[in-house]
């Protein structure tokens, strides 16, 4: 595990990161609970078949600003780098922020793992890299170390290697989890495995429905605002409506100019007849792909 104080040192290792097309990355924030939390260090991954943090670089920018800010303008600003952090709204807050270009978030990514696959309690990094990739009892006893404090420890220094190792296991698990590969893909099994599930699902989909309709009817008229972690709300929304044609008078009148386009259906084609061709209509064709389910006998599946 490189670990980095020196400017030039660092500046070397952000001048290599530079030519990587993918970053996994993390950060620790010096006095992060108070009005005042400061860059500490910079974690960098680019071979995401590290799994011992052997080849992370952990790049020490405190006190040394100018680093921080090279480093963000030659990664975090870079397009053609992606980098991609554990709840990055966070690090980016030290590392761009907005202006940061090409960013993943694993933890925005582990929401969309289906519950099903991974019934996950949490999305924190411990809870994924321990739950997707199998690493054994992940360590966070240093999340809450004194990152201000120097010399860092042996165990800071290792913690803080291993989260970007975390980030990119994880990241690579989670893709495969939401995005498995079509081409591969057993379409005997996959059907055969809706069908089982087919009937139950009908069963449940119907019952849960009901179930919200008939409580939030009850906690209505019994004026019940929460009981077990149901909250009853209420939204009113005001939509104002106004004819086409009496919204293009006006407009013209104001000398408002509408950029609107408005979707010819197949009946206002036909009353506009060849007058269509003296508008300068712009086509857009798409192809919809459904897949039509024929009912079937649950009783000949095999379960």
């Amino acid at each position: 595990m490189p670990y980095l104080t020196k400017p030039e040192d660092i500046r070397t290792a952000i001048a290599n990161s530079s030519q990587s097309t993918i970053l996994w990355l993390d950060t620790e924030v010096a006095d992060y609970k108070t009005e005042t939390p400061k860059l500490s260090l910079i974690q960098v991954l680019d071979d995401s078949t590290d799994i011992q943090g052997e080849i992370v670089s952990v790049l020490d920018v405190f006190n040394q600003s100018e680093l921080a800010n090279e480093f963000i303008e030659k990664i975090m600003l870079n397009p053609a780098i992606e980098k991609v952090f554990h709840n990055a709204n966070y690090d980016l807050k030290f590392l761009g922020k907005r202006n940061a270009k090409n960013v993943t978030c694993t933890l925005e990514m582990a929401k969309k793992i289906p519950y099903y696959l991974v019934p996950l309690p949490n999305f924190q990094l411990k809870t994924l890299a321990e739950q997707l990739c199998h690493f054994p009892n992940v360590d966070k006893t240093e999340q809450g170390g004194d990152w201000g404090k120097r010399p860092l420890s042996a165990s800071q220094l290792h913690y803080a290697a291993m989260d970007a190792v975390y980030v990119a296991q994880v990241h690579h698990r989670i893709l495969q989890l939401i995005h498995p590969d079509p081409d591969i893909e057993d379409i005997e099994a996959l059907s055969l495995r809706y069908r089982q599930l087919e009937h139950r699902w009908k069963q449940l989909d119907t019952e849960i429905s009901q179930l919200k309709e008939r409580l939030k009817a009850a906690m209505r008229s019994q004026d019940v605002q929460e009981v077990n972690g149901f909250r009853l709300s209420s939204q009113t929304r005001t939509t104002k409506k106004v004819a086409f044609n009496q919204l293009a008078n006006v407009t013209r009148e104001l000398g408002i100019e509408l950029d609107l386009s408005v979707q010819l259906t197949k009946t206002l084609q036909k009353e506009l007849g060849e007058t269509i061709e003296q508008l300068p209509v712009e086509e857009e064709v798409t192809t919809n792909w459904r897949l039509l389910i024929e009912e079937q006998d649950n009783e000949e599946l095999p379960f």
